[in-house]
């Protein structure tokens, strides 16, 4: 292939990309709009509704529908909000017992006419289970039967046949993170609360504590206000975090010395020098309860490579190291 149609292949392809991402933004557009032209109330009453039940989200859905489905009931559950995905074909073979009277469904079909999805919409009204609707038609099946029906905008297709969900399964991805993001800040889903459902990976370690990874006790590097240099340089050879605190008379932070100001102060005696005479006086400090992504972003904006850990009297209680942010997975 000569280069010419080599970069009509290519100008082809990018024209392609450009066309779905803009149809598909277009979707997304019409759905923010659909809140002022009647989603909002529906939508209200469907975190009302998820809100106030005993158990979990049933978030059920075949095809493609299916798959978000699947993505909506996982973003739940790591929000906050119990929830689980019950494919609606198994349903129809012993699932439906996974639904209990303190659920509530989600159902999510863009048609709301899916043949698999009548065994678990007869199991809902039969029990008076709670029944949101995702879908664009609010008079199918799906949408008379519901409690809820949050209707997306029909809209164009990106698939230029008009046939594979796209556009419709960005707007049902949105829907569903609508949802879970209200319900999150409905309840003050906080960031520690996050974390205990994602304790692996960097997310989950950019949301440990600097509690949760400082040196304490013995391992601190710490010396009293006074001692002689050669005392405070042996200190900080042997705890190895190249820094060491300084203690007033009542055991508060009063100063840092450093190897950087060790180095700033070579052409002076160091051995007939006390701490006093070399360290910084307003050391960087952090509270045991800042995030560990927050610890780093200090330490690479004065460009150091330790944080002294202080309690509210300003005494230290423990040191986190550039070091133990890369061991976690932070840095």
């Amino acid at each position: 292939m000569n280069r010419r149609a080599i970069n009509l292949v290519e100008n082809s392809v990018l024209e392609s990309a450009k066309r779905t991402i803009e149809t598909e933004r277009r979707g997304l557009e019409a759905l923010e709009q659909a809140f002022d032209n009647g989603l909002a109330g529906p939508f209200t009453r469907a975190v009302e509704v998820i809100g106030d039940i005993t158990g979990r989200v049933i978030v059920t859905g075949v095809g493609k529908s299916g798959h978000i489905g699947v993505k909506i009931a996982a973003t739940l559950a790591s929000t906050g909000t119990p929830a689980f995905f019950v494919h609606a074909a198994e349903a129809n073979h012993g699932d439906l017992g996974m639904i209990g009277q303190g659920d509530a469904i989600i159902a999510v079909s863009w048609s709301g006419q899916a043949q698999e999805l009548k065994a678990i919409l007869s199991y809902s009204r039969r029990f008076s289970i709670p029944l949101i609707a995702i879908t664009y038609d609010e008079e199918s099946s799906l949408g008379l039967a519901a409690d809820i029906v949050l209707k997306l905008p029909k809209e164009t297709e990106a698939c230029p046949h008009g046939l594979a969900p796209t556009t419709s399964a960005i707007m049902q991805l949105a829907i569903g993170d609508a949802l879970a993001v209200a319900l999150l800040e409905a309840r003050g889903f906080t960031a520690t609360d996050f974390h205990v459902f994602h304790p692996g990976g960097k997310l989950g370690a950019s949301l440990m504590h600097v509690a949760d990874i400082m040196h304490t006790g013995e391992r601190l590097p710490l010396v009293a206000k006074g001692t002689a240099m050669p005392e405070a340089i042996t200190v900080l050879s042997r705890k190895h975090f190249g820094c060491v605190g300084v203690l007033d008379g009542d055991g508060r932070l009063c100063g840092i010395v450093t190897e950087g100001d060790m180095a700033r102060n070579l052409t002076r005696n160091l051995s007939e020098l006390a701490v006093d005479d070399i360290m910084t006086r307003t050391p960087k400090t952090v509270k045991p309860t800042m995030l560990a992504t927050a610890a780093l972003a200090l330490l690479n904006q004065h460009h150091i490579g330790a944080l002294i850990v202080i309690d509210e009297d300003h005494r230290p209680v423990g040191l986190v190291h550039f070091h133990d942010l890369l061991r976690i997975g932070v840095a």
